[in-house]
């Protein structure tokens, strides 16, 4: 009895480790918890740029990975660039922004 308790313990083991590295993050693709915070991440950096009635938001793509955002899209100046990265920075678990966004007619 001893010994079938071994091979179940190192049956679980071997399961419970095979699930942990399953659920982790790789550089390629992100853990479901990751997901959701860069999901929460991206909703609240669009809900940002619409409250401010400076930008058209719907000219600004939103798409954060691992707490980075990027930004990109067209609008209409330098200064509506700056203020979107501006409020993308001020975003509650942003760790980076990457601006993408170009002005209008350049």
């Amino acid at each position: 009895m001893n010994q079938v308790n071994k091979y179940l313990s190192a049956a679980l083991l071997a399961v419970t480790l095979v699930s942990a590295v399953g659920c982790s993050s790789t550089p390629q693709k992100e853990g479901t918890g990751e997901y959701i915070d860069d999901s929460v991440i991206t909703t609240k950096v669009k809900t940002a740029i619409f409250n401010e009635s400076t930008l058209k938001s719907a000219e600004i793509n939103v798409e954060t990975f691992k707490g980075v955002v990027q930004l990109s899209g067209f609008v209409s100046s330098q200064a509506d660039i700056n203020k979107a990265v501006e409020l993308a920075r001020g975003v509650s678990g942003v760790t980076s922004v990457k601006n993408d966004m170009r002005v209008k007619g350049q």
